[in-house]
């Protein structure tokens, strides 16, 4: 991601935007923005070492999927 990292969040919303075709609806923009919002909370949350490893994922969904 070290293309983006000087590019502001604005022009990151706007570029995702523009990548939509001109008959989106409002709705599908909002979408747009809360998905590409969702991917950066991601992100950052693997920066700071907030992640968990597919050995746990495996466990965890074990535990949801045998009930």
């Amino acid at each position: 991601m070290s293309a983006l990292a000087n590019t502001t969040e604005k022009q990151i919303a706007l570029d995702a935007l523009d990548r939509l075709p001109a008959t989106a609806t409002l709705e599908e923009m909002i979408e747009e923005l809360a998905i590409l919002a969702a991917i950066r909370r991601g992100e950052a949350a693997a920066d700071a070492g907030r992640v968990v490893s597919h050995a746990e994922v495996e466990r965890r969904s074990a535990l949801w999927t045998s009930k």
